[in-house]
């Protein structure tokens, strides 16, 4: 997998449509992404130049069409924005960002039973070290 590019919120969009399809035509990305955001095709395939040129799309030409896929994957993105967030808002600190959101959201009874999972976990591995 390439690095790991920054992408924008508007990037983010063509990328997500490029995950759950696995590689999509121009067109195919802008009937996906261009109704919903309001975009016309032109924002769109400026997007894609934009996201080729950081190293996050790659295409191939076939026939008249050209084809793209993504050279870096959803989870490595997601890492590096949540390291770009938790820098930028929360001073590089996992614990205050974790305790903000269980205060700021309601949390349904699954979602605490996984959280309280994910914690215990933590602690064993911890224990273990």
């Amino acid at each position: 997998m390439a690095q790991v590019p920054q992408i924008s919120d508007a990037e983010w969009e063509v990328m997500k449509a490029l995950w759950e399809q696995g590689q999509l035509t121009a067109g195919q990305i802008i009937e996906a992404v261009a109704g919903a955001n309001h975009w016309s095709p032109r924002t769109v395939k400026t997007l894609l130049n934009r996201l080729v040129k950081k190293g996050a799309l790659a295409f191939e030409v076939t026939g008249r069409h050209y084809v793209y896929r993504a050279k870096v994957g959803r989870d490595a993105c997601v890492r590096r924005e949540t390291r770009s967030f938790l820098s930028r808002v929360f001073d590089g600190a996992v614990a205050p960002a974790v305790l903000h959101f269980i205060e700021q959201s309601r949390l349904t009874p699954q979602e605490l039973a996984q959280l309280r999972e994910l914690l215990d976990e933590a602690a064993r591995k911890e224990d273990r070290s």
